[in-house]
This record gives C-alpha cells, sequence and structure tokens, in this order.
C-alpha cells in the first residue's frame, strides 16, 4: 500500500496541472499568445536553471560510481538509437517519428529518481550519478532527433545540427550544471535560493501548458503514436533493461535508479523541445499524460516485484 500512496502523490499531481492547464484555456484565462511566449520561457530558461541546479546539487565526486554511470549512459544510447532505428522503419512521418522516439526515451529522472530513492532509502545518493550518466544525453540526443526530424525546415547539414549543440540553452544548463559541481562552487545563498525559484517554475509551467495546449480531436488522431510511446516507456524498456541491471549485479538504491531512468514517466520537458522545433506537440503532450496515469500502477507493481524478489 506505501508504494501505491507514493506512486499516487507523485504522480497524480502531475496529471492535475495538466487538467487545470486544460481548464484555464478552455475558460479563456490562457491564450495561444500567452503560450506561445510560455514555452519559449520554460525553454530558454526554466528548464535550463532547472537542469543546472539538479546537475550542480549532485555530489558526483563524493558519490562516483564508474560502472554504473557507465550503464546509465549506454542504456539510454541503446533505447534512443534502438527507438529511433525501430520508428524509421515503421513511421514515415519524420516529424511524427521524432516525437515518438522522444516520448520513448526521455523520463522525469531527476525529479523522480531523487524522490523515489529518498522514500524507499532515506537517501538520494545515487540520483545524482543516475543524472550523470543520462541527463545530458537526454538533451543532447533530443537536439540531434529534433533537429533531424523538424517540420519547420531546421533540418540540415552536420554542421547545423552540431550549431545547434552549442546553442542549446538546456544543453548550457547541463554542462554549467555539471561543471559546477565538480568544480564546487559554493553558491551565496541569496544567487541559490534565486536560481531555485527560477527551477520551480519549469515543472508546473510546462504541465500548465501541456493541458493548455491539448486538443483532443488532433491528440485522438495520434493517439496510436502516443499508446505506443507509453507501452514502450512503461513496460518495454524496464521489463529489458531492469533485467539486464539485476543480471549485472545492481542492487537497491543502483537498481531503483535505473529503474526510474527506464520507467518513469515521460518529462515534460520533451513537449516544450517538440513544440520549439515547430512540431504539432500532441504525440509528446498524450505520451506525458498517459505515462503519468499510466505510471501510478506500473511503478508500484515495479517496486513490489523488485522488493519481493529481494533485489531493493
Amino acid at each position: 500500500m506505501s508504494s501505491f500512496s507514493f506512486a499516487i502523490n507523485a504522480t497524480l499531481p502531475l496529471f492535475i496541472l495538466i487538467a487545470f492547464g486544460f481548464f484555464l484555456r478552455k475558460v479563456n484565462v490562457l491564450n495561444e499568445g500567452f503560450l506561445s511566449v510560455a514555452d519559449k520561457f520554460n525553454f530558454k530558461v526554466t528548464l535550463p536553471v532547472l537542469l543546472f541546479v539538479d546537475l550542480s546539487s549532485a555530489d558526483f565526486i563524493q558519490t562516483f560510481d564508474l560502472k554504473f554511470v557507465l550503464f546509465c549512459a549506454i542504456v539510454t544510447s541503446v533505447v534512443f538509437w534502438g527507438t529511433w532505428g525501430v520508428a524509421a522503419l515503421l513511421i514515415k512521418d519524420p516529424s511524427k517519428r521524432g516525437e515518438v522516439v522522444q516520448a520513448c526515451y526521455r523520463s522525469s529522472a531527476a525529479v523522480m529518481g531523487i524522490a523515489l530513492i529518498a522514500n524507499i532509502y532515506g537517501t538520494s545518493s545515487m540520483s545524482g550519478l543516475m543524472i550523470l550518466g543520462c541527463v545530458p544525453l537526454y538533451n543532447i540526443y533530443a537536439v540531434i532527433l529534433l533537429q533531424a526530424t523538424s517540420p519547420n525546415g531546421t533540418r540540415g547539414s552536420m554542421k547545423k545540427t552540431l550549431l545547434a549543440l552549442c546553442k542549446n540553452p538546456i544543453l548550457i544548463g547541463v554542462v554549467l550544471g555539471i561543471l559546477s559541481s565538480v568544480i564546487g562552487i559554493q553558491y551565496p545563498e541569496l544567487i541559490s535560493k534565486s536560481l531555485n525559484y527560477i527551477a520551480r517554475m519549469a515543472s508546473p509551467l510546462a504541465l500548465i501548458c501541456i493541458g493548455a495546449e491539448f486538443n483532443f480531436n488532433s491528440a485522438k488522431s495520434v493517439l496510436k503514436y502516443s499508446l505506443a510511446a507509453a507501452l514502450v516507456k512503461l513496460v518495454v524498456l524496464p521489463v529489458v533493461f531492469v533485467s539486464v541491471a539485476i543480471l549485472m549485479g545492481f542492487r537497491n538504491e543502483q537498481l531503483v535508479a535505473i529503474f526510474v531512468m527506464l520507467a518513469g514517466a515521460t518529462t515534460p520537458s520533451a513537449f516544450v523541445m517538440a513544440r520549439q522545433y515547430g512540431n504539432e506537440g500532441m504525440i509528446t503532450a498524450g505520451a506525458v499524460v498517459i505515462t503519468t496515469l499510466g505510471s501510478i500502477f506500473t511503478l508500484t507493481l515495479f517496486v513490489f516485484l523488485l522488493k519481493n524478489f529481494g533485489f531493493i
């Protein structure tokens, strides 16, 4: 029951914010002009600051485990290139392909990982290393993917892609956050509090925008893509790669961190990035909604099974 309560408390508030955004759009509190500006603000300011705060505050050096970090990085890479390869065979429309792939491999790793590990073990030291192994790659791969599949004419050469990587504000936040952690910079309370205030805006604002921009008619037309991405995210990836992790000897905090990396709900930032690269975003929005609700049950089931078999 405690696992079920945790899953509800971790995921249901996210769905409520999505529903709240949908309501605000219906009663004309939010309009297209606001949402366009909010998407850009999230992409260029709040999400980069959130990643910077998460990464700069993680103690990578003290808890560093090369095998664990490499496993997270390699699995993230295998999942990304594997899903892109399969999607290339099955989905003809590049923009739909890009949204499906991003929805499959990007999790709310930082927020969900820290919360779940701390809830079970009282500490979240392994979440920092998991974030180091996957979050930078999440964002690097997202830029490569969306640049390559964008419907708004931004597709181009490798030079364009590399330039987009260098200029991407989210990646800048990732790089600065890692450097800040490794160097051990201690920011004055005035700065750290201000950054935390900005960071706290990222997820709520993204979720409200998802709800406000959600269109049932558009979502229904691409529902099969959202459902396929959700199935891969919540079931296929954790079953396959958590099994591999168990065979490789990962247990307890490390195994929970790997599990969240694979099975957590699709991150709202995937929707923000999809929109910024010219995609409609309905596949991603649908995947966020479905995986957010579905993870209430899948997280509970997997945690129960892992505990029952003595792996955590």
